[in-house]
């Protein structure tokens, strides 16, 4: 059994930014996209302009992180925890899913105006476990699949994720 970790969140946060679950080297290092070929932190520094060694540093998640709150990005995971071999999603055991509590998420931060998923795994969790639980305002906040940043999405270049990602900016 694996669990996610605590929302990345700060009062005001107008975009969530959800992923299915962390990857084995996220929950070793306790840092989200900690993956050293995962691409989400190259993109986010790349999308709000930071210095490029700034991103390969390892000593500043704690900076990333307040980065992201800085732009109101909220950061987490569709699933609380579920059992998984492996870091794919395609190992998530179905009938061990259990989901993280968006109603109260939701709830407690009226300020998220647009959902984007990091890949289409957290789509379809998300559509399938978390949408039942909502209600009606929250199931109408506008929802947008993004290519995954994960090594595993490899057939993709960094320069197409980094053009589909670009719509976080608004």
């Amino acid at each position: 059994m694996v669990n996610s970790f605590a929302p990345v969140l700060k009062p005001g946060a107008s975009i969530l930014i959800l992923g299915s679950m962390p990857g084995k080297r996220s929950l070793q290092e306790v840092q989200y996209y900690a993956h050293p070929r995962n691409a989400f932190w190259r993109i986010f520094c790349t999308l709000f302009m930071r210095d490029k060694d700034w991103v390969n540093s390892i000593d500043n998640y704690q900076q990333k992180i307040e980065c992201l709150k800085n732009e109101n990005i909220a950061l987490w995971d569709v699933l609380q925890s579920c059992t998984r071999k492996s870091s794919l999603d395609a190992d998530i055991v179905e009938s061990s899913i259990v989901i993280n509590d968006f109603s109260k998420l939701f709830t407690d931060n009226q300020s998220i105006k647009h959902i984007y998923f990091n890949g289409a795994k957290a789509e379809q969790l998300y559509k399938r476990y978390v949408i039942p639980t909502l209600s009606a305002q929250e199931k109408s906040l506008p929802m947008t699949r993004l290519p995954s940043t994960s090594p595993a999405h490899a057939a993709m270049s960094f320069e197409k994720k980094l053009q589909e990602w670009k719509v976080i900016c608004g």
